[in-house]
């Protein structure tokens, strides 16, 4: 980099010496033959002198943060890496920044093994987990990522990457959402504004600086790239102007637990914090021993709690919710309703405690996890809020959804709305009728005096299964009339059961679905949402909402019965005309919760059971949707 800066100011003396004195009487002409952004709709233009990748610079370097997350007793440094245009250098022009953070930049274990064997019994010790691998280091590399650059840098914004702590060329420790993992991006935004020290080594004294900068930094990512972002901002760091977090974590509690139960992220069963950070642990292996101690085998190993499932001050201080008093920076938060890994709850309950306090928009679509927000609505986030663009995107619609689609047919573009959850959606409270081992009721109108209902726990039975067959002791189904029109649910579905138990200690698995079901995955054509709670946590199970109760669960008297409130997954669906809305209550979850043995019985009080829908339209629209006429 000295070199370049050398060499640019000996050429400019050069040229000095032979510029014609009529340009250099005249300033405004020589302004107007730099190079800078361009904006058109609201957006920020690709700029032919920015778009050549071989005249970029590129630099990596070492910021110093506030903590010491490996206890050597001194200041963990994060690996960072630069890419920004050539004119930043040349022609002295100031640039606002895009950064993405991420523990997987270095490679992962690659390695699924790592996971606990989930065939336990509720309430006992798990089987202890073994396998624990050692991730590729590569001590050479010279940059982190050359990701969003191809998009961004030709744009107008400079692109910066750095490693998380005890990952790739970073110093100190996995802490799996601890709080260096808030810290770590908050310094490296404190060195893009001149308030923290970078270093051109990971322990040298040669300092970096980032004078190219204007200071202002928006942050993107997916899943745990997604997450940073968010961790960033509750530390309420100035310089951090828009985040958009796409799929984020918000709490390793609502990751791996759901309700006071422990719950396997979709996709990954078995995986839990501390095999998460083996997944992860790809920095010096001189210093991985120290991490394993502290963390994997100390913390961890302490606090996760596989045996009860319960909220603690650990799982809170990996609770992003805690802390979102402290953001101050544009979100435009992007999730999928139908991602059963990070599931949807986890951005939108970090949207509803800072709605009205901050400019949010909030998107969202059908697919799985993943999938940004289309191009033009990033780039008017961070033009407007890195640029100061006044595009309006902050006064627009506040929300955007990607409506279903037929199998095959293109991803339609989203649907604009006023708001998440449609502010035309009413609850409706739909109560069971008898006849669930077949198919009972689901109606408005609650059945006169029932009898109880029970299922048999047996997680070799999968839940598409159940639900395709007609007849089951293994689960309870109920369902509406068959819709005559389409019925658009918005927001949060919420259950009140009674039920008792044969065991100490049971799963409980809540399906809302679509009938009948049709062959092919269980996307939006069958599945609408679901949810899972421990009926030992019903002291705490009360209203729904966020669960965060640190009332530890009490083993269930077999036979009597216990009463518990909470949340479905949020959802926004529209059912078709010709399908039924149905509710099937299960025990065990096979894709999801532990596998205890068979043959625990759930008993339910029928007359004490109901299930709260967000119905846009309310009552009418239900009526209309379920009426023969």
């Amino acid at each position: 980099m000295s070199t370049a800066r050398s060499s640019s100011l000996r050429l400019g003396s050069l040229l000095s010496l032979i510029v014609p004195l009529t340009l250099l009487s005249g300033p405004a002409h020589a302004q107007n033959s730099l190079a800078k952004p361009l904006f058109a709709d609201g957006q920020a233009q690709v700029v032919p002198a920015f778009a050549t990748p071989t005249e970029w610079i590129r630099e990596h370097l070492w910021v110093e943060t506030e903590f010491d997350s490996d206890n050597d007793g001194k200041r963990d440094r994060v690996h960072v890496d630069v890419i920004r245009q050539r004119q930043t250098q040349t022609e002295g022009l100031k640039v606002p920044v895009i950064y993405e953070s991420s523990p997987y930049f270095a490679g992962t274990s690659g390695n699924f093994d790592v996971n606990w064997d989930v065939h336990q019994e509720l309430g006992t010790d798990p089987p202890q987990r073994t396998a624990h691998p050692n991730v590729p280091f590569n001590p050479n590399r010279t940059s982190v990522s050359g990701s969003l650059a191809a998009t961004w840098v030709p744009r107008g914004f400079a692109v910066v990457h750095s490693e998380a702590p005890g990952t790739g060329l970073s110093q100190g420790s996995p802490t799996v959402g601890g709080l260096p993992e808030r810290l770590a991006p908050k310094a490296v935004i404190d060195w893009l504004n001149g308030r923290a020290k970078g270093y051109t080594t990971r322990d040298g004294q040669t300092e970096i600086k980032a004078d190219w900068c204007t200071g202002k930094v928006g942050m993107t990512g997916t899943s745990y790239n997604g997450t940073i972002p968010v961790a960033a901002a509750t530390t309420g760091v100035k310089g951090l102007e828009a985040i958009i977090p796409v799929a984020p974590n918000t709490s390793y509690y609502h990751y791996y637990r759901t309700n006071g139960l422990v719950r396997s992220p979709g996709g990954y069963l078995g995986e839990d914090i501390d095999s998460l950070y083996d997944f992860i642990n790809s920095g010096d292996p001189a210093n991985r021993a120290v991490g394993d101690r502290i963390y994997r085998d100390g913390l961890f190993a302490q606090n996760q709690d596989r045996k009860t499932g319960d909220y603690s001050a650990f799982w809170a201080e990996r609770d992003l919710l805690n802390f979102t008093q402290n953001i101050k920076c544009a979100v435009l938060m992007a999730h999928a309703f139908n991602d059963w890994n990070v599931v949807p709850e986890h951005s939108v309950r970090i949207s509803q405690a800072i709605k009205g306090r901050v400019p949010l928009v909030q998107y969202f679509h059908q697919g799985g996890h993943g999938g940004d927000p289309p191009l033009e609505l990033m780039n008017k986030w961070f033009s407007r809020f890195l640029y100061g663009v006044e595009n309006g995107v902050e006064k627009g619609p506040k929300s955007y959804i990607v409506r279903e689609r037929e199998p095959g047919a293109p991803r339609p573009a989203p649907t604009a709305y006023a708001d998440y959850p449609n502010p035309d959606a009413k609850p409706i409270t739909l109560f069971l009728a008898t006849g669930g081992n077949t198919t009972g009721a689901l109606s408005p109108v609650k059945p006169a005096k029932q009898a109880t209902e029970a299922l048999l726990d047996d997680v070799e039975l999968a839940a598409p299964a159940l639900v395709q067959t007609p007849d089951s002791p293994n689960r309870l189904l109920y369902a509406t009339p068959e819709l005559t029109a389409p019925l658009h649910l918005s927001g949060t579905a919420r259950i009140t059961i009674k039920l008792a138990s044969s065991a100490p200690a049971a799963n409980l698995s809540v399906y809302l679905v679509q009938l009948p079901w049709t062959a092919g995955p269980m996307g939006t054509a069958n599945l609408i949402t679901r949810g899972w709670a421990d009926p030992q946590n019903y002291k705490s199970l009360t209203k729904g909402g966020d669960y965060h109760s640190m009332t530890p669960g009490t083993p269930l008297k077999p036979g009597e019965f216990v009463t518990l409130t909470f949340d479905l997954e949020p959802d926004d669906q529209i059912i078709p005309a010709g399908k039924k809305i149905g509710l099937m209550i299960l025990s065990s979850d096979h894709d999801f919760t532990l596998w205890p043995k068979a043959g625990t019985k759930l008993t339910v009080d029928l007359d004490a059971t109901q299930i709260t829908l967000p119905i846009v339209g309310g009552v009418p629209a239900f009526k209309r949707a379920t009426s023969s006429n």
